[in-house]
C-alpha cells in the first residue's frame, strides 16, 4: 500500500472523468461527483457509489429533483493498490462504473464487460 495526497487522489478522479467520451457525457443528466474519504460503514470495502435514478428509469414525471450522486471512496481505492498506476486504474474503472449505473446497466453486465 502506499499513500497519496487527497489533491492528488482529486486529480486522478477528474482524470477518469475526462477520460469520459464526450458523446457519453453528453448524455448525462442531473448527475454530480463527490469524492468521500470512506463507503458506509455497513459497506467498508466499496469502492464507488451510484445513488440515483438511472436514466432508464426516468419517466415525463421527473423534475425538479435534486441531483444523482457518484461517490468515489478514496481510502478503500488508495488501500487496495501498491502504485499510481494501479490507483489510476481502479479509479477509472470505479468512475466508469457508477456511470454505468447512470445508464442503467446493471452489475451482471458490468461484470461482462470488466468493470465489476
Amino acid at each position: 500500500m502506499f499513500d497519496v495526497s487527497e489533491d492528488r487522489f482529486e486529480e486522478l478522479v477528474v482524470e477518469a472523468l475526462e477520460g469520459i467520451p464526450e458523446a457519453i457525457k453528453a448524455h448525462m443528466a442531473n448527475v454530480a461527483l463527490f469524492i468521500e474519504d470512506n463507503p458506509p460503514t455497513e459497506e467498508p470495502h466499496l469502492l464507488g457509489l451510484y445513488d440515483g435514478i438511472p436514466l432508464t428509469e426516468r419517466g415525463d414525471t421527473y423534475s425538479g429533483v435534486l441531483p444523482d450522486r457518484i461517490l468515489v471512496f478514496r481510502n478503500p481505492l488508495v488501500a487496495a493498490c501498491e502504485t499510481e498506476d494501479d490507483l489510476l486504474r481502479e479509479v477509472r474503472i470505479t468512475v466508469v462504473h457508477e456511470i454505468a449505473h447512470h445508464f442503467g446497466i446493471d452489475d451482471d453486465r458490468l461484470d461482462e464487460l470488466g468493470y465489476a
